[in-house]
């Protein structure tokens, strides 16, 4: 509450927008709700709007769900894809999301983040490579 301190000492809005770092007009309007309602007009409020369309224990549902792996869900990949996580929230919660808020679910409310599959073979044997470089390497180049 800087602002608050500034706007007691005598500060006018655009000095305290200057010191705060903030936009002189958000200011102005900082000053106005503390000059009808003091200190307690600035604290934060809940958010308005629209409810979320799915609780927080249809949430922990789909956490569940979703932590069981795609091919527990009949997919043939393990991959998670925005479709198909969709396809999951509405079996588990019969709520059908729209792309961008199954993006939202993910990466706000679960706190889930973009993970890009690495493209290396699943068959992959680090120590057969170590091995084919050692041995196999050294001759191929020796008989150029």
């Amino acid at each position: 509450m800087r602002a608050v301190e500034l706007f007691e000492q005598g500060c006018s809005s655009s000095v305290v927008a200057r010191m705060v770092g903030i936009h002189p007009e958000s200011v102005r309007r900082w000053k106005r709700l503390w000059e009808h309602g003091g200190v307690e007009a600035l604290r934060r409020r809940p958010a308005t709007g629209r409810p979320p369309k799915l609780d927080d224990t249809q949430v922990e549902l789909v956490r569940t769900a979703l932590e069981q792996g795609a091919r527990a869900h009949g997919f043939e990949a393990d991959l998670w894809t925005l479709e198909r996580v969709g396809v999951v929230v509405e079996r588990v919660t019969g709520v059908k999301l729209a792309r961008a808020s199954v993006w939202r679910l993910l990466t706000g409310r679960l706190g889930w983040s973009l993970q890009r599959p690495r493209r290396q073979a699943v068959e992959r044997d680090e120590s057969e490579i170590a091995r084919w470089v050692a041995q196999e390497w050294p001759r191929i180049k020796r008989g150029r």
